[in-house]
């Protein structure tokens, strides 16, 4: 029975210390003011992010190539499929139609340089939340083999 009560003036006490602390016009547009700078969902910009690395162009080609795409399964199988699934979330992001969600300098970025991508780059940094502080592991990947990689990709 004392609970109740117990809970009940806690109740009232914090909402009188609210109360007291005052709602002033000042504190409310401080509020929003915060609320409305805070910065842009970084995924959101996903398509103008290059990434931080060696890759800062690259144009695909509109027809994919068989080789560099066998080339790049055998490397994602062996180097990558331990913490990314093809068709879901698993550790990291399902690479699975990635080129509708990052660029493909980002993601050969992502590939070459994950140290330097998780510390700087506000994808990364998200993503690297999302995978609960799992940084992905850095395979010293060539560009090439970062190439054949994100070709099989676009082959999923």
């Amino acid at each position: 029975m004392k609970k109740p009560i117990v809970n009940l003036l806690m109740t009232l006490l914090i909402f009188a210390g609210m109360l007291s602390c005052g709602g002033s016009q000042s504190k409310i547009d401080e509020i929003k003011a915060k609320t409305q700078s805070a910065p842009a969902d970084p995924m959101a910009e996903w398509e103008s992010n290059k990434g931080i690395g060696p890759v800062t162009s690259l144009v695909l080609p509109s027809e994919m190539d068989p080789e560099l795409i066998a080339n790049g399964q055998q490397i994602f199988e062996s180097m990558c499929s331990a913490c990314h699934k093809i068709d879901k979330k698993f550790i990291g992001p399902s690479p699975k139609d990635i080129l509708t969600r990052r660029t493909p300098e980002w993601t050969m970025n992502m590939i070459l340089n994950p140290d330097e991508m998780v510390q700087k780059d506000p994808i990364a940094k998200q993503l690297l939340i999302e995978a609960n502080g799992s940084p992905m592991a850095n395979q010293n990947l060539s560009e090439e083999d970062a190439r054949a990689v994100l070709e099989y990709f676009r082959s999923l």
